[in-house]
C-alpha cells in the first residue's frame, strides 16, 4: 500500500524571473511552482521527496535540469503517460518539464550525476545582444579575442581547489574537477562558453567566466586566472558575471542504471 515511484523529471525553464530553483518564502521559485503544480496532481500534503541536481541561483535558466520525485504508487498508475501535458496545463509559461520517466529508487538525481555541464553566452557585437536572446546573452561593450578566452582557460582545467572561485560553505569542500572549459564564436558573433565539472560550487561558474572575460578583452594576462588556484579563500579580485548569461544545459548521469547507487555513495563520500 506504501509503495512508492521514483520519478525523474527532466526541467527547462527561463529564469528571469526566479528566485532561483530551492523554495524560498514569500519569493518565487522553480521547485515553488513546480511542487504547487505536482501538489495540485497528487495532493499538496503528499511528500515528494523532490530533489535536483543542481540548484540554480536567482536569474539562472536551465534546458537540462533533472530533478527526481517519489509517487505513491497509485498515483502513478493514473499518471503514467499523462503528467508532462498535465504539469504544462499547471504550471507557468517559464517552467516546463519535458519529461517524466520511472527510474530504479536508487537513482539520485543530485548523488547519482556525472557531470553538470553549463553554457555563457556574451555578445561583444557594438549594439549589444539580440532583443529576443536579450534575457540569457550578455552584452560586453570591449571586444572579446577567442584565443585569449581559450588559453586562459586550458588553465583551469582539472582537479584543483577552486577556493577562489567559490562562496564558501561550512563543512564543504571547493575541490572540483573541471573536465571541459571551453569558448567559441558561433555564427552570430555571440561568444559561448562551455563549462563542464563534477559539481560545482555556488557561484563557480559565473566567478569563473568574470575572470576569463577580463582576460579575453585584454585587462588581464591570460595566466592570471590559473594564478588564483594558489589561493584558499575567494578572490576579491574576480568579478562574478551577470546571472542571466548563464544555462544549465545538460547534468549526465551513468548508462547502465545499476551503477546509480556506487555512483552515489561516491559523491557523497567525496562531498563530505
Amino acid at each position: 500500500m506504501n509503495e512508492l515511484i521514483r520519478v525523474r523529471l527532466d526541467v527547462t525553464y527561463d529564469g528571469t524571473d526566479f528566485s532561483g530553483w530551492a523554495a524560498q518564502p514569500q519569493r518565487r521559485t522553480v521547485a515553488g511552482v513546480l511542487t504547487e503544480a505536482l501538489g495540485t496532481l497528487v495532493g499538496a500534503d503528499t511528500p515528494l521527496g523532490l530533489t535536483v541536481a543542481g540548484r540554480t541561483d536567482a536569474g539562472v535558466h536551465a534546458t537540462g535540469q533533472v530533478c527526481h520525485i517519489d509517487l505513491p504508487a497509485a498515483a502513478w498508475d493514473e499518471l503514467d503517460g499523462t503528467l508532462v501535458r498535465r504539469l504544462a496545463a499547471l504550471m507557468p509559461p517559464d517552467a516546463r518539464v519535458r519529461t517524466a520517466t520511472p527510474v530504479p529508487d536508487t537513482f539520485d538525481a543530485r548523488f547519482s550525476a556525472t557531470f553538470r555541464r553549463y553554457e555563457y553566452r556574451v555578445a561583444d557585437t557594438r549594439w549589444g545582444p539580440e532583443p529576443l536572446r536579450r534575457h540569457d546573452t550578455l552584452g560586453w561593450v570591449r571586444p572579446l579575442d577567442l584565443d585569449r578566452l581559450r588559453q586562459a582557460a586550458a588553465g583551469l582545467i582539472g582537479e584543483h581547489d577552486y577556493a577562489a572561485y567559490c562562496k564558501r560553505k561550512e563543512h564543504g569542500t571547493t575541490v572540483r574537477a573541471i573536465t571541459a572549459l571551453d569558448w567559441r564564436r558561433q555564427p552570430d558573433g555571440v561568444v559561448v562558453a562551455t563549462v563542464q565539472a563534477d559539481a560545482f560550487c555556488q557561484a563557480m561558474v559565473r566567478s569563473l567566466v568574470g575572470a576569463l572575460l577580463s582576460v579575453g578583452d585584454g585587462r588581464r594576462d591570460p595566466e592570471w586566472p590559473a594564478t588564483l588556484l594558489t589561493l584558499r579563500e575567494r578572490a576579491s579580485s574576480v568579478t562574478v558575471a551577470p546571472a542571466h548569461g548563464l544555462t544549465l544545459v545538460a547534468v549526465g548521469y551513468p548508462d547502465d542504471p545499476a551503477e546509480y547507487a556506487r555512483r552515489a555513495e561516491a559523491t557523497r563520500r567525496l562531498r563530505a
